[in-house]
């Protein structure tokens, strides 16, 4: 339940982030230095707050996720760009928080309680169907109410986000035991972010697991940043609210599926991921051929585009992409990520995301918006390249104890896929 309050805060903003900026009167390029602050404040300082998760606490962390994305909403009833940057730095920060202290809270509590490992599974894609779905479609529709319907302004659903990301904080303060990653009391953060990336470097699958969580995210931000200019081209008059509920209602229909894929032996994570990655690889690319195919209109202003509504619909598909994605990609963190510096690791993983993002936002004047989905959709063709070596690696183990069972008895059954 709290998990869920908490992400709606999250939610609620989404939607209505580069619309704010863009009513403050800033620029396309004005509001990618907005968007660079808060993924350049969750490179630089996301290692150190998942460090200190694990040494100080996870639930700790949760409560400091609250209050301090509890102030980046408070920013946002600044015009000004000095104290809206500030406000991305807290975001940044806060979102560290959000990708790693819950899960690793989580996955602490779940093994601490002796529950079976299979549970996980149903948990994450459970999760996300909730918060990724049922809850970022209403936070969707609630801002569209908020906005659109009783004209309250594009900064209300921040507001709205502040308030249930206090309840949130008072249900973790009241409810939640804590956990910790490693226990030892002698180990500096220095000694921590050695050891994590000593874990990443002598693990192959740590190391791949990491580099496509990268690339996915990384196009998933940059998306994000897109798809408001991509189907506005000329100003259009866009539902941005309703838009994002049924990006969300394409995340939970993708949710709904990775759950019954996961509650099956066969096909295996690894396995199924490699094809979708390629169909969120193929499916960024549809603003580039709506591009060449639809001529662009000139005109300013009016409703969406039947461009933007093609392009609408490739969103949708890797929307639905997404959903599959995040309870999958969490099952095999819990497999291949080590407990005592599991949020330190995870924030390892946001370090080239991060990077990755602030260059293509820094760079979104020198781009066009197609040019910049090409790159994404490259992106995505390579982890699904490298998703497929993950499942070779994590595949050997397994041939080896079958060939060794082969040669002690010839009837044994041949491995499933």
């Amino acid at each position: 339940m709290v998990v869920y309050v908490s992400i709606a805060g999250d939610w609620l903003q989404g939607p209505y982030v580069y619309y704010l900026y863009s009513t403050y009167g800033f620029g396309k390029g004005e509001i990618g230095q907005l968007f660079i602050a808060g993924f350049g404040s969750s490179m630089l300082f996301g290692t150190i707050v998942g460090s200190l998760a694990d040494k100080q606490g996870r639930r700790r962390a949760c409560v400091t996720y609250c209050i301090t994305y509890i102030l980046s909403c408070i920013t946002k009833h600044s015009p000004q760009y000095k104290i809206l940057m500030i406000g991305r730095v807290l975001g940044g920060i806060a979102t560290s928080l959000l990708f790693s202290a819950f899960e690793s809270w989580l996955v602490a509590e779940h093994n601490k309680r002796g529950f079976e490992q299979q549970w996980l599974s149903l948990t994450f894609s459970k999760a996300i169907f909730l918060g990724n779905g049922l809850v970022a479609i209403l936070s969707g529709l609630f801002g569209n109410l908020l906005v659109d319907s009783l004209s309250l302004g594009p900064v209300a659903p921040f507001d709205a986000a502040a308030c249930f990301l206090a309840i949130g904080m008072a249900i973790i303060l009241s409810s939640w035991t804590e956990n910790f990653g490693d226990p030892s009391e002698n180990k500096d953060l220095l000694t921590q972010f050695r050891g994590a990336a000593v874990a990443i470097a002598s693990d192959e699958k740590i190391a791949l697991l990491g580099a496509i969580q990268s690339l996915f995210e990384g196009s998933m931000y940059t998306f994000v940043f897109l798809w408001t200019p991509a189907l506005s081209p000329n100003d259009e008059e866009i539902p941005h609210g309703f838009i994002f509920a049924t990006f969300m209602l394409a995340s939970m229909l993708g949710s709904s599926l990775a759950s019954r894929l996961m509650a099956r032996s066969s096909p295996r994570v690894e396995s199924y991921m490699q094809i979708v990655f390629v169909i969120s690889s193929a499916s960024l690319l549809l603003p580039i051929i709506t591009n060449f195919l639809v001529p662009p209109s000139k005109e300013k202003g009016g409703s969406i585009s039947f461009a933007g509504c093609l392009q609408l619909l490739g969103f949708c598909t890797f929307e639905a992409c997404v959903g599959i994605f995040w309870p999958s990609i969490m099952k095999m963190r819990s497999q291949y990520i080590p407990e005592e510096a599991r949020s330190t690791i995870m924030n390892f993983f946001r370090i080239p995301l991060n990077i990755f993002v602030c260059i293509v936002l820094y760079n979104v004047n020198a781009f066009p918006i197609t040019v910049m989905f090409g790159m994404c959709s490259i992106f995505l063709f390579m982890a699904s390249i490298l998703q497929r070596r993950l499942m070779a690696i994590s595949d050997k183990p397994k041939m080896e104890n079958w060939t060794a069972m082969k040669e002690r008895d010839p009837e044994v059954e041949p491995l499933n896929d």
